[in-house]
């Protein structure tokens, strides 16, 4: 119960020095906190040490599924400055993986897979970060609009995400990085009544998650 107590002061010391931290060192540092508080809770039941058991608690909260390591938060500004202008999002999500949202004017023509001109300097800089990380697991996820059918709009959105998958492959990015899935209409962000809202819904959306060298 001692240990417990010491871990909860240091959790207690973690909140206090986030004030002056960023967003991306805040999440970290509290992440590692609460995994830390575990992490000794664990020790003290078990019979552990309270040290080891806050350590590997630590290793885990900051974790949270993924690591969002310097490389990572790297590559986010690399990615935001690449995209400052474009209406690209460049987001880091709460599962600690980078998100890029690239609206249908940037990516692709509608009805159709094939990049456009303005979509490839984006992703020509984002495979230059992919290159650079072996431990990066990549999602790429296709949307369409409610127009036309599901037997159109399925494969079309798969169709996307496959496009953008290849053309980074064919940069250098190996190809067991990457999973795709296409959601057809199933998950629109904006009204499908409005050109402007089937605009925002045909989309392509890639998630880079890194994992630990010992993941």
């Amino acid at each position: 119960m001692k240990k417990l107590v010491l871990a909860t002061a240091a959790f207690a010391v973690v909140l206090t020095g986030c004030a002056g931290m960023s967003d991306t060192q805040r999440n970290t540092g509290i992440g590692a906190g609460v995994g830390a508080l575990g992490g000794a809770a664990i020790g003290s039941v078990t019979g552990g040490r309270a040290g080891t058991g806050a350590a590997i608690g630590a290793g885990v909260g900051a974790l949270g599924g993924y690591l969002w390591s310097q490389r990572m938060e790297n590559q986010k500004r690399e990615m935001e400055a690449a995209t400052r202008g474009t209406g690209i999002g460049v987001t880091q999500t709460a599962n600690n993986e980078l998100k890029l949202a690239i609206p249908s004017d940037v990516s692709f023509d509608t009805g159709r897979s094939a990049i456009k001109a303005n979509f490839a300097p984006v992703l020509n800089q984002f495979a230059n970060g992919l290159r650079n990380n072996p431990n990066a697991e990549v999602r790429i996820i296709g949307h369409t609009d409610s127009t036309g059918s599901d037997a159109i709009n399925n494969p079309l959105s798969v169709d996307r995400a496959a496009s953008t998958r290849d053309y980074l492959i064919a940069r250098g990015v190996p190809s067991n990085a990457f999973r795709i899935e296409g959601r057809g209409s199933r998950e629109p962000i904006a009204d499908n009544n409005s050109d402007a809202g089937r605009a925002q819904n045909r989309r392509v959306e890639i998630y880079v998650g890194e994992r630990s060298p010992q993941g």
